[in-house]
């Protein structure tokens, strides 16, 4: 198994403090010899929508001395992971779940915002210490 995020645990409080049901932890995923581990899996059943909602999150931390590395690496994990998804689960919504100092200062940058635009990087912005999401972007 491959080890866990600094902050996964905080990220799994924050969504189980909005009602997420944790449905795994981690998400895995086989295609023929290829496996996979999506961080978390959770389900959200919705008043209006009996089916409600699915997502698998891939949780990162950006604490290496190397911000871009770090991207290099998030964003070539989201990417096989969420072809992963769509051959295996379509109906669950991948999202790369990132600290929210990460967000207000590296993701800031042009050249950032212009990838997770055009690879449609959906991210879940979190506060490690208090445990929340701050942001949802779809």
């Amino acid at each position: 198994m491959a080890a866990k995020d600094l902050f996964h645990d905080a990220v799994k409080q924050a969504l189980l403090k909005e009602q997420w049901v944790i449905t795994a932890d981690p998400l895995k995923i086989r295609i023929e010899r290829v496996k996979f581990e999506i961080d978390l899996a959770a389900d959200k059943v919705l008043a209006a929508d009996k089916e409600g909602r699915k997502i698998a999150i891939e949780i990162k931390s950006f604490l290496n001395s190397s911000v871009i590395t770090d991207f290099h690496v998030a964003l070539g994990q989201f990417l096989n992971y969420r072809l992963a998804l769509q051959m295996t689960e379509p109906d669950r919504t991948l999202y790369l779940a990132v600290p929210v100092d990460t967000f207000a200062s590296f993701f800031q940058e042009k050249f950032y915002q212009e990838s997770v635009k055009f690879y449609r990087v959906k991210l879940v912005i979190y506060e490690p210490i208090q445990e929340v999401i701050v942001e949802w972007k779809d």
